[in-house]
């Protein structure tokens, strides 16, 4: 369950920055981040889509809010498509582990900054792009977060988001969820996998805070309003996954009750590319032709006024 509608904004800080600081190490692996041709290929597609569509578009100066450990910044960087990355994390240990990331990458112009996405500590008009991936639905107070976005921004300058979890998507996820759990024992006899001895959310404190951590889902609408409150032009919100989410949940869950070092490589390949398979069915035949309110992602694009 999300954080609780009475929670302080500190509180959903506090929680989010041990959240996060203990699944740093952990995190790539556990979400399947990948910094090779296969992550550049997902991440280009994701900041074209939040684009509207501008393939080959690149920028000097990025600001990523809510960086974790750079899946999305660092392919872009890696692509050419960011020249200066200036990362930003309210958690110290995802911070740590991007510069590592970027360091074994040989990865050059890239910053790391601890901060809060509501106050940040930049100059006006310092950047071409502000990007994130899977944060805004972290951040207490969004209102003075875009406006923040867009006082850092030059004018002409982009914002992009992606990964935004839907009202609709949050109660998508659910399904495979309880599939998952359902059927898990079953999976594990099947590929031959043993049962996870602690369960994944009860490995320490900090990692059951995971349920406190998610502050927002979002309708289309939503996101509209704040593009248009800020001051915001050529505004667009768009929908991504609904075949591949449902099924990547119901994989991440039945996955997530066995013991990672039992899970054959033979099913993780068949897991991945069933799942890169529905990604392409709904880029091409779903995306274009339904309504951004069906999705479980949402993605967000706009420009500040010259």
């Amino acid at each position: 369950m999300p954080a609780s509608p009475t929670a302080t904004h500190e509180h959903i800080k506090d929680v989010n920055t041990r959240y996060h600081d203990a699944a740093a190490e952990e995190y790539d692996a556990k979400w399947g981040i990948d910094f090779g041709e296969v992550g550049q290929r997902q991440v280009r597609l994701k900041l074209v889509k939040a684009l509207g569509g501008k393939k080959g578009r690149s920028f000097g100066d990025a600001l990523e809010i809510g960086s974790g450990t750079g899946y999305f910044s660092l392919n872009l960087v890696q692509l050419g498509v960011i020249e200066r990355l200036t990362a930003t994390d309210i958690s110290p240990g995802m911070l740590k582990r991007l510069a590592a990331t970027a360091d074994a990458l040989g990865l050059e112009g890239v910053t790391t900054v601890q901060t809060e996405a509501e106050t940040l500590p930049f100059e006006d008009e310092s950047f071409d792009l502000v990007l994130g991936h899977a944060v805004l639905h972290h951040i207490p107070d969004l209102d003075k977060a875009f406006a923040e976005f867009r006082r850092v921004l030059r004018p002409g300058g982009m914002i992009a988001f992606a990964g935004e979890p839907s009202r609709y998507g949050d109660t998508l996820a659910a399904l495979p969820k309880r599939a998952g759990l359902a059927l898990a024992p079953l999976w594990r006899r099947a590929v031959g996998a043993e049962e996870r001895a602690v369960a994944e959310g009860e490995q320490s404190h900090d990692h059951s805070l995971e349920a406190e951590v998610d502050v927002h889902a979002f309708a289309p609408a939503d996101l509209r309003r704040l593009l248009k409150s800020a001051g915001f032009e050529q505004r667009h919100v768009g929908g991504e996954e609904l075949l591949s989410n449902a099924w990547g949940w119901g994989l991440r869950t039945v996955e997530s009750s066995a013991e990672p070092e039992s899970v054959s490589f033979r099913w993780r390949r068949f897991a991945f590319n069933s799942y890169i398979a529905l990604q392409k069915v709904d880029t091409k035949v779903l995306e274009p032709y339904l309504p951004a309110e069906l999705f479980y992602n949402l993605l967000v694009s706009a420009r500040k006024p010259d």
